[in-house]
């Protein structure tokens, strides 16, 4: 294997590896094909360019020659994974499950082949084995740790000090996640660092019921450098969809604050790291953020559509903004259809209160951009994606959340 490609494997938007990178890259330069999985619960009908980062590095793995899977967590939705949460998810019903699955396939292999024919991605639903086990089956699983073990994660623990109840479910389903390792009988289980307690349980139950060794990759999280918050969340409804249209991908991406411009052409598109080492002196030296931002939105929509939607988002962005004398980076918020338009401006802070947005209407001084005319009536509902020119200068991009 060329090690230049193997180096780029196991460091681009790696956070960690168990047991050892050494031991991984050992394995991958032996010639063994493996078995490599990662998992991920239907929550919401939208894959965000968050997971984008995990199915790139398994499409990287998948052209090795190893078998790759990807497996839709349809019944550890119906559980709820706690990582991270400081109050217990919202259980799914098998109905709700369904329907957020749907496109799953179709999103995913925008970035990972399904198609292949020599060896192309597999998709398998974890309810095939979990929703045969017996209660017997998960005492016996429950057996192999132990209640410290899963009260010393740091979200409970949080809970336990804020005096937050923690349900007996959420106990179960790391073990559930972990059995999914073993059912498969996998070599390697990929997912983000904030699942590194997870992956663990099934590496520890891979071990002890298959007497077999299980890699955990850990990749790095699509973090906000200056804030340390997700820039693509679902829960906030804050993210680029991998089932954007391409011009909205595009405008998305223009919108992102400039210190996330290296992280994203990290971690979502295959653009070289030597090209992006580049990118990354140009911005250190104070050139223009807004020429790297292009280039970024321009990849994004290149890579998750084609070349040629690119070019034509990128046309109608700059014709858009100049036309129309708009900024080419507005201050974007979401909303649901129907909401009121005060609420959604105060929300972002662009009016100090109702009574302001009131007289700024009556004044004429609201415009609505994509039709070019005044906002007449301050208890105005949004009725779909728009832009708003609040006052002489100030502007505010409404997009409906999914």
């Amino acid at each position: 294997m060329d090690p230049r490609k193997l180096e780029d494997i196991l460091t681009r938007s790696i956070f960690s590896v168990l047991p050892s990178k050494e031991a991984f890259k050992k394995e991958l330069g032996g010639g063994r094909r493996l078995r490599i999985y990662i998992g991920a619960d239907p929550t919401g009908p939208d894959l965000h360019l968050g997971h984008a980062t995990n199915f790139i590095f398994l499409e990287k793995l998948r052209e090795l020659g190893h078998e790759i899977v990807v497996l839709f967590g349809d019944f550890t939705a119906m559980i709820g994974d706690p990582t991270g949460k400081d109050a217990a998810r919202k259980r799914l019903t098998p109905k709700e499950v369904q329907e957020n699955i749907k496109t799953w396939k179709k999103q995913v292999e925008k970035v990972l082949s399904f198609s292949d024919k020599k060896n192309p991605a597999k998709i398998k639903k974890n309810s095939t084995w979990l929703s045969k086990l017996m209660f017997s089956d998960i005492v016996e699983l429950s057996a192999h740790f132990t209640l410290q073990q899963m009260i010393e994660r740091d979200m409970f623990q949080k809970r336990i000090k804020e005096k937050k109840p923690i349900y007996l479910h959420e106990f179960f389903y790391p073990l559930m996640q972990g059995y999914d390792s073993v059912a498969m009988n996998v070599d390697v289980e990929v997912g983000g660092s904030d699942q590194i307690f997870n992956m663990g349980i099934g590496r520890a139950l891979q071990k002890k019921i298959n007497n077999k060794e299980k890699y955990v990759i850990a990749t790095t999280l699509l973090e906000n450098p200056k804030t340390g918050k997700k820039l693509m969340s679902k829960s906030a409804g804050s993210y680029i969809a991998l089932n954007d249209e391409p011009k909205e991908m595009y405008g998305k991406a223009m919108a992102l604050p400039d210190e996330v411009i290296v992280p994203m052409f990290t971690d979502t598109t295959r653009v070289s790291m030597g090209e992006i080492l580049e990118i990354k002196k140009t911005l250190k030296k104070g050139e223009d953020f807004h020429r790297a931002k292009m280039r970024l939105a321009y990849e994004l929509v290149k890579m998750y559509h084609d070349e040629k939607s690119a070019e034509k988002s990128q046309k109608d962005f700059i014709q858009m903004f100049q036309k129309k004398g708009l900024p080419e980076e507005v201050f974007v918020v979401y909303a649901k259809k129907t909401e009121a338009l005060v609420a959604v401006v105060v929300r972002a802070g662009k009016v100090g209160s109702k009574s302001s947005w009131r007289r700024l209407v009556e004044q004429g001084g609201v415009s609505n951009m994509n039709t070019g005319e005044k906002i007449k009536d301050y208890q105005e509902k949004i009725k779909g994606n728009m832009v708003v020119k609040i006052g002489k200068k100030d502007f505010l991009n409404i997009k409906i959340k999914r």
